[in-house]
């Protein structure tokens, strides 16, 4: 089996990259100098023959159960999607109330653990600089690294967390176990000594980008907790939009190789609640993704079992406006239908009537560029209102492994070229 590699490259091509500038990015408007910085970084992947893409990404919130503390390294794996050169990571302070310091940052491939694929490990830089400074609400992308990253590689993002206090930024239910050296500056290191402690959660990492073959895309998955991949199998990459990944990896004829996982557990379309809602979140987590061309919205359900719950009409509307602004941002929508949950503890005939009027919306309308039947797809034919036995995890509402890998393979994969950009 040939080992994923993240090569050096010659001079040249260091030196050509060397003008994608890593930028902070404060929330609210993009200001002219992330704009000019954003413009050189594309400007560089087009003479290269390449187009910036996201290979990974995690919804952010404020993580209430973990403060920020300073002077400890976060050794957080994920699971890449597209291939590509010139790898970008994004560290986000969304939701900090104090400024975060990163000391220093690294990239290298895992191997096992905490431990990595010796000669792998590599530094990253900001502006030029190993370190940076990311102010409450703010974000930064890293300059990029020359070399080549696989696709369905598992990368080990190490940072050094200089200082920081308060309320950390971060993806709760990340389903990957990340590691922490507790005390000290342990990025560069390959081996797991220093990594004591195990952590479910990924800290302040928020994306992963690499410059893809130019023509290259991303779909993004704005949901709830089935696409954050709730009761599935923890570090075996079995959410369903990990499946999806590997669907879109092993098609020749698919140039939407990138997926980008934006769900939050608990997540609602309306209200806050686990997360903003994703009519706060939608900018954030999808629109400013690189080379997102598609969204699939499967969000819903949560609104519906709430108490109050909205109306159906209520939750049409709210998917009537992140279908307009992601239109206004050149990003299609597939719309996916809100799955049984009869069992649950919060099920109610009325909900139930909801959830099938919003349903035909969905299927029927009109309104969104295309539609995966995810309803039809894991009901049970008996009980329509009930997920069928066989995708059920056990709490009636959250699809096991086999679960979310039929979600995956009822997706379209046609469905997700649709382009709306100029």
């Amino acid at each position: 089996m040939n080992r994923p590699k993240l090569r050096s490259r010659a001079v040249h091509t260091m030196t050509a990259v060397a003008v994608a500038i890593g930028t902070v990015l404060a929330a609210g408007p993009t200001s002219a100098a992330d704009r000019t910085a954003e413009s050189s970084a594309s400007a560089a992947s087009a003479a290269r023959g390449t187009t910036p893409v996201v290979t990974w990404a995690a919804s952010t919130d404020r993580l209430t159960t973990a403060a920020a503390f300073p002077d400890r390294t976060y050794r957080l794996v994920v699971r890449t999607s597209a291939g590509g050169t010139g790898l970008r990571i994004r560290l986000s302070n969304a939701f900090g109330d104090q400024p975060v310091t990163f000391g220093r940052a690294f990239a290298g491939l895992r191997s096992s653990g905490a431990s990595l694929v010796p000669g792998t490990n590599r530094p990253l830089s900001f502006g030029g600089s190993p370190s940076v400074t990311v102010p409450p609400g703010g974000s930064v992308y890293s300059d990029q690294l020359p070399g080549t990253l696989r696709p369905q590689s598992d990368l080990a993002v190490s940072l050094y967390v200089r200082s920081a206090g308060g309320v950390a930024t971060g993806h709760k239910m990340a389903l990957q176990t990340s590691y922490i050296a507790p005390a000290g500056d342990h990025a560069s290191d390959d081996s797991a000594t220093p990594y004591t402690q195990r952590i479910t959660s990924w800290f302040y990492l928020d994306a992963v980008t690499v410059g893809a073959r130019r023509g290259t895309g991303a779909v993004a998955t704005l949901g709830d907790s089935i696409t954050d991949g709730a009761i599935s199998t923890r570090d075996t990459n079995r959410r369903w939009p990990d499946f999806l990944a590997r669907r879109l990896d092993a098609d020749p004829g698919s140039r939407i190789k990138g997926v980008a996982n934006e769900g939050i557990s608990g997540n609602k379309v309306l209200k806050d609640g686990s997360g903003e809602s994703a009519l706060k979140r939608l900018d954030r987590d999808v629109l400013s993704q690189r080379g997102v061309r598609t969204m699939v919205l499967l969000e819903g359900v949560n609104d519906i079992k709430g108490v109050p719950a909205p109306t159906a009409a209520e939750v049409i509307a709210g998917y009537r406006q992140l279908i307009t602004r992601s239109h206004a941002a050149g990003v299609c929508v597939v719309g996916a239908t809100v799955m049984p949950y009869e069992g649950w503890r919060d099920w109610t005939p009325g909900g139930e009537a909801v959830r099938q009027e919003v349903n035909a919306f969905i299927r029927d309308s009109g309104a969104f560029d295309a539609v995966v039947d995810f309803d039809r797809a894991v009901k049970d034919p008996a009980a329509p209102s009930r997920i069928l036995p066989a995708y059920n995890s056990g709490d009636h509402l959250h699809p096991n492994d086999a679960g979310m890998r039929t979600m995956s393979d009822t997706v379209d994969l046609k469905s997700l070229r649709c382009s709306r950009r100029q």
